[in-house]
Parts: structure tokens; C-alpha cells; sequence
């Protein structure tokens, strides 16, 4: 076991799944956070058991040629980007070698079926989204920021490269009403003070801004003059709700929801369609990448006239929507109300009347179609991190779909998925790597299955939905 507070010479030779170096030192693997493979240092040893250490650089000998000067002060502190500090070749080489290797040695597959990574084009300004915790700082300034890895401790910032650039002027003018009127921060040590989160969103094809505030509280004082301050201060803005969170949780919001001003949401353009995106919603946070992730996916369907698409996991119904033209019958299935209300909504403006959307969690209503013979020839899956439920992968091989669309933001969970649904008669055709999240360690994967008896003769059919020059097949 290695001596903590030791410093050892080493070389940085691969990455942690969240993006931290590992070197070997005395055969064991230290992890070292802000480094990059390539690295010649000395290593600090903090930490260390008998399998593994942490350590963290005491002195650089010799950078990686992997190495760029980082564009953020505070990008190691506030744990938003974890690959400020490397290009973006040596980023993309390692989502591609990361889902490579989890899904050939736990999901079984052939790593011939892996195509290259779908890059990124803009890597900064990307996040239409954003949940800013709210806190004071050390003079006693109301500030917005982000946690600190693996902790509830606030880093102040005044802006994040990774955020909408529209996003700026809000947050001034709120911090602005926040300490003019001397509105407290949320603790959550003792329950006390008000203000949770500011929670924003963008829709960038409309121009469309949402301003939310989570507070402790149903109330704000001299929320009027807040919504005015905003109003005149954001030309862009759309609506500002009130979300009330008076529980002791984690959980960012809570239940309730008024609308201050506006419609209480805000529309945006995807893939030739409008979506209402409310504070609820469901909605990729990368515009230009979420174009090309679904792209994909339909190419991936390859969906004909008279066929059924199944869109588990619909959300506000993005992808199935996007994909609704070149089928007979659309079936979205969500456990959210509201989203699935969204989704109605979004079928209807869109003019789309094949589209039907049901509000059940996915294994249930996996369960309730197959009482109702209804058999899809494509089943969309697009779950939570954690993946899919044993039982609803085994409703879904029963329903005997054609193809089978999974759409993964976790290659561990989507490794572990697909070697059962190949226990069950569907293959992997092909995976595609999109960067959704560029800077960051987090990479989506587009998987193709297809059942058993179909795998020598089917080919994939070009099915776009949206622009051309993005597809990959």
C-alpha cells in the first residue's frame, strides 16, 4: 500500500470513467484528477488502500502533448467541464475508447459495429439549460454558481463558458433584485432563507428565454418588481414562473409551480418542428448535437409506411414526433403528466394526428400494449441514466419489434442492457458515439438492434429527418 503524503515520479498513462488520470505506481493505480494521459509529474499520495490510490500534482516534469492551456479559472473547482485542460482530439479519443471498451467487454458486441464519434462543431455555449444553486459570498454578496464535485459547497462564478450566452444578463439582473432587496440564500443546514436555485432556459433556433425561480417559499418579496426588472431588462424574455421547493431534499424543485409572467413556457424549432418546452420538460440541452443524435435514430428506424413506432421514455415527445411522417402510428410512452400533456400539445401544433400518448411508467405500459396486440415494428428506448428495468426489456422482446433504437447516456448501463436484450434474440447492428457534452466526460451512444432472425439480411434505410449533411451512415 502506498504511503500517503508521499510524492512518487510517474507517467500518466489512461483515464477514469469521470476523466480522471490514472498512472501505476508499485502496481497499483492512482488516480490524479486535472491530468492528462501523457503526463510526466511527481504525484502527492493522499489517499491509498491495498487496490488503489488518490493522489494529485505536486510538480509537472513534462507536459502531454495532449495538454492546452485551460480558458477557465475555475473549471477544476466547480466540476461543470472536466477536459478544459486537453484538445478536443484527446477528448473525443476518449469517449470513443470509452464506449469502445464497455460495450465490446460487457456488452459482448463486435467492436466493428463501433462507427467513429459524431464531434461536436461548437463546443462552448452549447447548454440551453442551466440550475445555478444559490448562496452569499465570503462578503456577504448574493452569487450564483455550481456545486463542487462530490460536495453541497457553492463556487461562486459570474459566467460559464459551457452556458448560453443569453443566460448572462439574467443572472445579473436578478443577483441585482436579489441584493438590492436583501432576499436570503436557502440553507439547507437548517432549513432556513429562501432563495434555492435560479433555474434558466433557452430555446436557440426562437430566441426564446425562461427565467425560474426555486424558492422556499410560495411568495417573493417584491417579486413585481422583479418581473419588471426582467422585463425590461431581457427583450428576449418569454416567461417567469415560481417554483416552490419547501422540502428537505436534494431534489432541485418542487411540485409547485405559478407563472409570474407569460405563458409559463417558452416554444423552440427542432428538426422542423416546434416544441413547448416548459419548466418541467424534458429537452436535450444540446440543440445542434440533439439534431444529429436524432438524425441518427431515424436512420437507424428506418421506418415505413403501415409500420408502428413505440417512443418509450417520449418525453415532450421530441423523437418520436421527428420520426412520426414516415410512420402509420406513433405511441409515446412517459410516467410524467405534464410532459406527456407537452407532448399532446406538440402533436397538435405540429399538425401531427398519427401520434397517441400514454402516461405510465415504461414497464407498465409495455405490459398494457401487449394486452392490446398492439405489435411495434420499431421500439424507441431512451431511458434515465440507470437504464432499462429487466422486466420491461423482457415486454419488449415479447412485443417481437423489428428494430430496437436505444438511446444511452451511460455506456455502463447501455453495455449491460444489450448483452440481455441479445439473451433474448436481438443483436446489435450498429453504435454510433454522439458528443453531446463536449468538455465534459459524459458521451451519448445511438445502438441499432435488430431480432435474430433478420440480422443476415437487414440493412439499414436512410430515413432523415433533419439536415442531410449530418448524417453518418
Amino acid at each position: 500500500m502506498l504511503k500517503k503524503n508521499e510524492i512518487y515520479q510517474t507517467e500518466i498513462i489512461d483515464y477514469t470513467t469521470e476523466g480522471s488520470g490514472v498512472c501505476k505506481i508499485d502496481g497499483i493505480a492512482v488516480f490524479v484528477p486535472n491530468s492528462a494521459v501523457g503526463d510526466r509529474l511527481k504525484v502527492r499520495i493522499l489517499k491509498s488502500n491495498k487496490k488503489y490510490a488518490y493522489g494529485k500534482i505536486e510538480e509537472m516534469i513534462e507536459p502531454s502533448e495532449n495538454r492546452i492551456t485551460p480558458d477557465c479559472d475555475i473549471f477544476h473547482q466547480c466540476g461543470g467541464c472536466t477536459f478544459r485542460h486537453i484538445s478536443y482530439e484527446s477528448e473525443l479519443a476518449f469517449k470513443q475508447k470509452r464506449v469502445y471498451d464497455t460495450l465490446t467487454r460487457i456488452g459482448g458486441i463486435d467492436g466493428s459495429m463501433i462507427h467513429e464519434i459524431e464531434r461536436a462543431d461548437y463546443r462552448d455555449q452549447y447548454r440551453n439549460k442551466a440550475q445555478l444553486p444559490i448562496t452569499r459570498d465570503k462578503d456577504g454578496h448574493i452569487r450564483v454558481g455550481f456545486f463542487a464535485p462530490a460536495s453541497h459547497r457553492i463556487i461562486p462564478l459570474d459566467d460559464c463558458m459551457l452556458q448560453s450566452a443569453s443566460f448572462r444578463a439574467a443572472i445579473q439582473i436578478f443577483l441585482d433584485w436579489a441584493n438590492s432587496e436583501n432576499v436570503p440564500p436557502y440553507d439547507e443546514r437548517n432549513h432556513s432563507g429562501i432563495l434555492r436555485h435560479l433555474y434558466l432556459r433557452y430555446a436557440e433556433n426562437t430566441d426564446e428565454l425562461m427565467v425560474c425561480i426555486v424558492a422556499n417559499a410560495k411568495e417573493l418579496r417584491k417579486e413585481k418588481k422583479l418581473v419588471k426588472m426582467l422585463t425590461q431588462g431581457l427583450p428576449n424574455l418569454k416567461t417567469i414562473v415560481l417554483n416552490t421547493n419547501a422540502e428537505k431534499t436534494n431534489v432541485i424543485t418542487g411540485d409547485t409551480y405559478r407563472v409570474l409572467y407569460g405563458s409559463g413556457y417558452i416554444t423552440d424549432e427542432l428538426c422542423g418542428l416546434k416544441f413547448y418546452i416548459s419548466p418541467q420538460s424534458f429537452y436535450q440541452v444540446n440543440h445542434r448535437q440533439t439534431e444529429k443524435l436524432y438524425t441518427i435514430a431515424a436512420e437507424f428506424a428506418a421506418l415505413k409506411q403501415g409500420e408502428i413506432l413505440l417512443d418509450m421514455y417520449c418525453g415532450i415527445g421530441t423523437i418520436g414526433l421527428t420520426m412520426a411522417a414516415k410512420a402509420e402510428k406513433l405511441i409515446g410512452v412517459e410516467i410524467i403528466p405534464r410532459a406527456i400533456e407537452d407532448a399532446k400539445k406538440n402533436a397538435e401544433i405540429n399538425g401531427i394526428g398519427n401520434a397517441e400518448f400514454i402516461c405510465k411508467d415504461a414497464s407498465s405500459a409495455a405490459i398494457m400494449l401487449k394486452d392490446r396486440q398492439i405489435k411495434p415494428d420499431c421500439i424507441i428506448l431512451d431511458p434515465p441514466r440507470k437504464g432499462c428495468a429487466k422486466d420491461l426489456i423482457d415486454t419488449i422482446a415479447g412485443m417481437s419489434p423489428l428494430r430496437i433504437v436505444y438511446v444511452s447516456c451511460d455506456p455502463a448501463t447501455l453495455a449491460r442492457d444489450i448483452k440481455i436484450f441479445a439473451e433474448k434474440g436481438y443483436y446489435t447492428e450498429k453504435a454510433i458515439p454522439v458528443d453531446m457534452f463536449p468538455r465534459t466526460v459524459h458521451v451519448e451512444t445511438v445502438v441499432l438492434m435488430s431480432a435474430a432472425s433478420r440480422r443476415s439480411r437487414f440493412r439499414v434505410e436512410t430515413s432523415l429527418t433533419c439536415d442531410k449533411s449530418s448524417s453518418r451512415i
